[in-house]
């Protein structure tokens, strides 16, 4: 790699697995809990959490630990916290990649700041950088209360995919730095906003979603470890929709127990509508990891605001989702979509739209949109009905996040695939009416008849700001657009 001519650019290194041979986490987590800084007790499931990363690269489970740092931090002094990462620095420099120091060093003699782009906390991390020989960290940072304890709360991004982007885009405004004159290093996929955003992304040490990605967008893979590698593009893939394949590993969420039934009920080639209930925001995990279990790829179809919804939009997206805006009214999204469709490909929508809320989350008749049933008939394309239950125990509308602690007694999650079917019908109201109906038979008993909610289960289906009746929506109207 040439790093020799002079810019106003920035080189962003990113931290585990692509600066470092592996994750820094249980080395800053032991020098903590020596330290008597946290409590000497590991979170379920945070070492197998750990072996994954190692193994396969950043996954949702492990940013979603990560994510829970500042709560976990709450009411501890800074001061203590800073003294103990520094016991951590020997530790972590031993697990530096051999030519990481010459790729800093060229940076600097070609004029260019370099700086450590990290998830992690700034507070145990900035001390290494420093020995590293770094001019700066852009890091997730902790707000600290007057007395130097921690709030609890962040002081601004969670510096993870499209938030690091956003801190660094804040500290290249600061220094007066051209992200398009800048280099990004980087082994993750999530980390693909800020390589987008750069001017030289630069791919190390790549996890296999992020090999697919640079192979279908000519980014460089360089070696932090070989001195005699060249940076070089891989071989030429556009198949970026093989990565759903990559979420077919059930450890990945030891937080769920699934059953699937049903799975070689999808067609092994030609054009497919899936069609879903919609209960959570995990369910597009749970199509995700059925559609991988088939062995093809999908593309989902959805609301926009599903992919501005943090964790589960980043997935989406990696799954060549189609964004559909509805205040918009345009017929593009349908478009796009029937294009998949002639081209074999598969297309996954949740009929109902959004999560029904409040008494109509627990109706036993689906109501649904005309949007799949238009899609197959225009396409002639086979319909494959998934009855999803259980997806709402792990991630209630209410909550930001899926609840990742209950590695003890993870709750029961079913994915049950019906029969494939044609759409005969020229009625849109028919052939939605149909769906709904094969869709809520492949449900359990207790998902087929009429229940009477608790306000407490009344209020787990409504967004955590709502502040009404619970009762008061008596039926979510799913529209027929």
């Amino acid at each position: 790699m040439n790093t020799s001519s002079s810019s106003n650019g920035a080189a962003f290194i990113d931290l585990d697995r692509t600066l470092l041979s592996g994750a820094s986490g249980p080395i800053i987590s032991a020098a903590l809990r020596n330290a008597g800084v946290v409590s000497a007790t590991r979170l379920p499931g945070e070492d197998a959490l750990y072996r994954i990363f190692n193994a396969v690269g950043e996954s949702l489970p492990s940013m979603l630990l990560a994510r829970q740092g500042a709560a976990v931090m709450k009411g501890k002094a800074r001061h203590d916290v800073v003294a103990a990462a520094q016991n951590a620095c020997d530790d972590l420099l031993q697990l530096v990649r051999p030519l990481a120091a010459s790729v800093i060093a060229g940076h600097r003699e070609a004029g260019r700041k370099v700086v450590l782009a990290t998830t992690t906390p700034n507070d145990v991390i900035a001390t290494f950088a420093r020995r590293m020989g770094f001019d700066d960290v852009v890091a997730t940072r902790f707000a600290v209360d007057e007395q130097g304890l921690y709030t609890g709360e962040l002081d601004g991004p969670f510096t993870w995919s499209a938030g690091k982007l956003a801190a660094v885009r804040t500290w290249c405004s600061h220094h007066h730095i051209s992200l398009s004159e800048s280099y990004a290093y980087s082994d993750s996929v999530y980390d693909e906003p800020l390589l987008n955003a750069v001017g030289f992304p630069q791919v190390v040490n790549p996890d296999a979603r992020l090999t697919v990605m640079a192979a279908a967008r000519r980014w460089p893979i360089v070696s932090f470890d070989n001195p005699d590698a060249q940076a070089k593009p891989p071989l030429q893939s556009s198949d970026i929709q093989k990565v759903g394949l990559l979420f077919a590993r059930p450890e990945v969420f030891p937080f769920v127990k699934f059953s699937f039934t049903g799975v070689e009920n999808i067609p092994s080639s030609g054009p497919v509508v899936l069609v879903a209930n919609h209960r959570s925001y995990f369910d597009v995990f749970a199509v995700a990891l059925t559609v991988a279990k088939s062995g093809r790829t999908v593309r989902f179809l959805g609301k926009k605001e599903v992919f501005d919804a943090p964790l589960i939009g980043q997935l989406a997206s990696l799954l060549g989702g189609i964004r559909v805006d509805r205040a918009s009214g345009s017929d593009e999204p349908l478009t796009h979509a029937a294009d998949a469709l002639s081209a074999g490909e598969m297309v996954a929508i949740m009929p109902q739209g959004t999560i029904p809320r409040g008494p109509a989350f627990f109706d036993p008749q689906l109501r649904g949109r005309w949007g799949a049933a238009k899609l197959a008939r225009m396409t002639n394309a086979t319909v494959v009905p998934i009855g999803l239950w259980g997806t709402e125990k792990v991630w209630p509308r209410n909550a930001r996040y899926p609840n990742i602690l209950q590695i003890t007694s993870p709750p029961d999650v079913q994915v049950v695939v019906g029969k494939p079917m044609q759409l005969e019908s020229d009625d849109p109201d028919l052939n939605t009416a149909r769906i709904m109906d094969e869709i809520s038979l492949l449900l359990p008993e207790e998902g087929r008849v009429a229940y009477e909610p608790t306000d407490e289960e009344l209020i787990r289906t409504y967004p955590s700001s709502y502040k009404g009746d619970p009762r008061a929506e008596a039926e979510r109207r799913p529209g027929t657009d």
